[in-house]
């Protein structure tokens, strides 16, 4: 249990999502992976929204109800990580675990799953993937505001945490430097699938460096 707004305990439990909101996940899906098969298929800036719209059996208006932005289509798939630092941290907290370590023992857990955020992962569609999002100058901008809203909630989580009181500066100090630890050991795992060296052979290295980056957060931040 955790402490609400009021002062009283609320359950740190996520509540299940209702029948609607099922439905509006699915939809979003549905429209999101619409669009990526025919962004793969033939480019980003050469499909528009209404052919997007179209081959998913909707409207234009319905599309941009669910997807503010043609980027966001593609960027739903990051929408789940945005804040998962954040909760990471947070429930490291509840279980007494400092927040650096909460973070290191899932970037671990994440590359020993070949989780595609890690970069140390093969899977053809997974590659297909990031060679569409990082060859897409929009969307490596829409990225970005993804990254620094994962930055804020990070920041927020660690502040909230802080002994002696919520240093805001000082956490959005450390949540930048995490996040872009996090963005830096990604990619280079993504570089070296991308370029044909096996994951099993990359693995090692990714493990080792993980520690290592962690090793000089840990040195330089008080957290």
């Amino acid at each position: 249990m955790a402490d609400g707004e009021d002062g009283g305990p609320v359950s740190t439990v996520p509540t299940p999502p209702g029948l609607r909101e099922r439905k509006k996940e699915r939809t979003r899906q549905a429209l999101s992976d619409a669009a990526v098969a025919l962004f793969l298929e033939r480019g980003f800036d050469a499909v528009s929204v209404a052919e997007v719209a179209a081959a998913a059996e909707v409207s234009k208006p319905t599309l941009f109800r669910y997807f503010p932005a043609k980027e966001d289509l593609v960027l739903h798939r990051f929408a789940d990580h945005e804040d998962e630092s954040a909760r990471v941290v947070a429930a490291g907290r509840r279980a007494g675990v400092a927040p650096l370590d909460a973070l290191y023992a899932h970037l671990l857990d994440g590359l020993a799953r070949r989780d595609p955020v890690t970069g140390l992962c093969d899977h053809p569609a997974v590659l297909a993937y990031l060679r569409l999002l990082y060859g897409t100058p929009a969307l490596v901008a829409r990225l970005h505001a993804y990254r620094v809203r994962s930055e804020v909630a990070l920041a927020d989580a660690l502040a909230a945490g802080a002994t002696g009181g919520a240093d805001r500066l000082g956490a959005r100090l450390a949540a930048g430097q995490i996040v872009t630890v996090l963005r830096v050991l990604a990619e280079e795992n993504t570089a070296r699938i991308a370029g044909g060296e096996p994951v099993e052979a990359v693995e090692a290295d990714a493990v080792a460096a993980a520690e290592r980056a962690f090793r000089a957060l840990r040195e330089g931040l008080p957290y």
